[in-house]
């Protein structure tokens, strides 16, 4: 039963890994393979129980005083083996969901207008340089596919030329994968890293900020030289946002700094307290309301509220992203339980001695079946493993997460950001392995010569 668990993993990978031919939905993909994988694995829960927990199950037994039976096998799987994931999985999403919101009422209230304003010029150079650190910026704060939505559209109402836009959504693309990187809150893989306890924010950001923004320079040098001087600008009015205009720019910049600072001040609320993270963000996000209230008071009285427009195709790419991290978060739980991963973490640690090795080959992986998936099989392989590399703060999880979010920006589909550019802008795969996969290899190796200069 091992093998029709692993089997069904790796075509649920396949199927991933080529959305773009299939077109399955890689969420609906990730869930059922999830859901199926658990199912096997009850069914013939007592092998695979006894062969990786079997003190723990004498253990639960002997307390409850009952004999070794299907039922009593049943009940601690759900109890202690499956829980724990679950646990695992809302805890990040309970977060997302906090993120997710904070967004829109930012972005309902017209606090992200002020980018759109910084970013308006006819020099295609400037505007290349200028979202790239935006987005590397913002990234590092929200998580990569919010922040690959927003600029996408925010891209859409001011560059007019097609082929130009292509170039900046795969620069936005790596910039926000690179910035979701460097910072335990910027992306679901460095958040899942900060609960499992294999990092603490500082020591993980000091590592990896020199060599994700080495990265995403040298992809901007390379751009730079081909950009023509001058771009034609999409001419359209102001974003229109029924009756919040009354928001006056003060106000808005206090709604930005109470969001975009809480986030900020999310791990140090975590360290303080030793409460995991998402409560942090559901107190930011409660603030945030708070202050959005008290500047709509005047809205709220009149009953207008409800003719605000509704980011609604942020909040779909965002309901796809939990589905799709829930569905991927079981389904490598299934298999860990199984026995395969614990047996790859030791085959690896004695046959292959080289973490930059591992990394490397993390990074291929992750441009075909994703940076989540290859990110989670690897904490779920390597988190037990000995040896300083591998315990909290070890050099092999800044080096994983470095290569997995540069890797998976590697091809459109490698990353949920990635597929937005896709499904957003229209960006072939042909174009996209062509003009932006040499220079990102270029790039990707820059960085990791970094990160093992600051090793």
């Amino acid at each position: 039963m091992q093998i029709a668990i692993i089997a069904i993993f790796f075509i649920a990978l396949l199927l991933i890994a080529t959305e773009q031919v299939n077109s399955m939905n890689k969420a609906a993909v990730a869930m059922f393979a999830g859901t199926v994988c658990w199912l096997l694995y009850i069914m013939w829960g007592a092998d695979f129980v006894l062969a990786e927990h079997q003190n723990e199950l004498m253990n639960f037994l002997k307390e409850r005083g009952e004999q070794l039976n299907s039922i009593n096998v049943k009940e601690y799987i759900a109890e202690h083996v499956f829980l724990k994931y679950t646990l695992d999985a809302a805890g990040i999403v309970l977060f997302l969901l906090a993120t997710a919101s904070i967004v829109e009422v930012l972005d309902n209230n017209g606090c992200f207008d002020f980018i759109h304003e910084g970013l308006y010029t006819k020099y295609p150079r400037r505007f290349l340089w200028g979202i790239g650190a935006v987005t590397f910026v913002i990234s590092a704060n929200l998580d990569n596919l919010t922040t690959v939505c927003l600029m996408l559209a925010l891209m859409h109402t001011l560059v007019a030329e097609e082929r130009l836009r292509w170039v900046f959504g795969a620069v936005i693309v790596l910039a926000a994968n690179c910035g979701g990187a460097f910072t335990v809150i910027g992306d679901t893989t460095s958040l899942t890293l900060w609960t499992q306890r294999l990092v603490t924010p500082t020591a993980y950001s000091f590592q990896l900020v020199l060599p994700c923004m080495a990265a995403l320079s040298v992809v901007l040098l390379l751009f730079h030289r081909h950009l023509p001087h001058r771009m034609r600008l999409v001419r359209t009015l102001p974003p229109y946002r029924g009756d919040d205009t009354i928001l006056n720019r003060w106000q808005r910049a206090l709604m930005l700094v109470v969001g975009i600072g809480g986030l900020w001040f999310i791990p140090t609320f975590s360290r303080l307290t030793l409460l995991p993270p998402f409560l942090g963000a559901l107190l930011v996000l409660s603030v945030l309301w708070i202050v959005n209230e008290l500047c709509n008071r005047h809205l709220l009285q009149a009953d207008v509220m409800v003719r605000r427009r509704q980011p609604l195709a942020l909040q779909y790419q965002n309901i796809q992203n939990i589905l799709f991290f829930i569905g991927m978060t079981l389904a490598v739980g299934a298999v860990n339980e199984s026995g395969l991963l614990p047996d790859f973490c030791a085959w690896t640690t004695r046959y292959v001695h080289n973490i930059y090795a591992v990394g490397t080959s993390a990074a291929a992986l992750s441009a075909f079946a994703g940076n989540v998936p290859t990110m989670l099989a690897n904490i779920a392989a390597f988190s037990h493993a000995t040896g300083a590399d591998y315990a909290q703060n070890g050099l092999f999880w800044p080096l994983l997460s470095y290569c997995t979010a540069v890797g998976g920006s590697a091809l459109a589909a490698g990353t949920l950001a990635g597929f937005a550019l896709w499904r957003m802008e229209g960006v072939t795969l042909r174009w996209y392995v062509r003009h932006f996969l040499p220079n990102l290899l270029i790039a990707f190796f820059v960085g990791l010569g970094v990160f093992f200069l600051m090793a």
